[in-house]
């Protein structure tokens, strides 16, 4: 497999990446990664990407994505545009301790990537709901796929985790918060399910489609979910994303878990929306 992850800047209305680029939304990125990895593993197993192919990766993070296509087969070549400095010096230490060889680390715009040759795959997890305009990105880069070729995205649907977080107040006031800031910096939490229409606009058939929400008391789940907390909070100050019902910032993991326990709820980190199609021959 020729690799050729590309973690691309985005642009318009939700170009202030509501994350942001601090170390510690770098460490929160791996630990979430770790955790989803096993339902990215599965979607490129559904959509046939594996040996020898060149793939071509828009993901955001730590280059997590990009080194689970690559992990079956050392790649031969590849390149990857990153959204910041220290995201791309992060993941050039990543990828070289994991053995991936021969990688070039850009940064650069989505809508200019330019490939000497056709790719076998493009992929990417959790980008395009951060993007303006995510149907022209597709536009753009499923011309660099060749026929027959796939495109293989995961993106989030947060209504349902919503709606289950209800039954625990403190819980549901923290997803809240964050789904109302990702509102006001223009991102789109429903991106997951608008990828069947996505799709077809660009001219692929309906994709292969699958909604994974993994369920668990594990403090490991609160604890990444109050880290994207952490990572928006001075967005959702900016944006005037009513804070103060959350009380203490330092004991809130604290009185999250007890309400979990106390309730015997499960809670999900985000529910990941798979979904996949082939470029048609003709």
């Amino acid at each position: 497999m020729t690799a050729t992850p590309v973690n691309e800047k985005m642009r318009g209305p939700a170009s202030d990446y509501a994350l942001g680029y601090s170390e510690s939304e770098h460490e929160r990125l791996i630990r979430q990664a770790a955790l989803i990895a096993p339902i990215t593993e599965r979607l490129f197993r559904e959509a046939g990407i594996g040996p020898g192919q060149r793939v071509l990766d828009l993901g955001s993070g730590m280059g997590d994505v990009f080194m689970l296509a690559a992990m079956p087969v050392r790649p031969r070549s590849g390149r990857w545009r990153g959204r910041d400095a220290g995201s791309i010096a992060r993941a050039k230490v990543r990828v070289t301790e994991a053995g991936l060889r021969n990688l070039t680390f850009t940064q650069g715009d989505v809508n200019q990537i330019v490939g000497d040759q056709p790719f076998d795959a493009i992929v990417g997890r959790f980008i395009l709901m951060f993007l303006s305009d995510p149907l022209s990105v597709l536009k753009s880069v499923a011309r660099l796929v060749r026929p027959g070729g796939v495109l293989a995205f995961q993106e989030p649907s947060w209504a349902g985790m919503l709606a289950m977080a209800m039954r625990l107040p403190l819980w549901s006031c923290v997803r809240s918060t964050i789904h109302e800031t990702f509102l006001h910096a223009g991102a789109n939490p429903e991106m997951g399910l608008d990828l069947h229409s996505k799709f077809q606009q660009i001219g692929l058939t309906a994709p292969s489609m699958r909604l994974d929400m993994l369920l668990s008391t594990d403090a490991r789940f609160t604890g990444i979910v109050l880290g994207v907390l952490c990572s928006i909070r001075p967005l959702a100050e900016k944006c005037g994303v009513f804070l103060a019902e959350l009380g203490d910032f330092d004991t809130l993991p604290e009185r999250i878990q007890s309400e979990i326990t106390a309730t015997g709820a499960v809670v999900s980190v985000v529910p990941i929306v798979s979904a996949w199609s082939r470029k048609p021959e003709h």
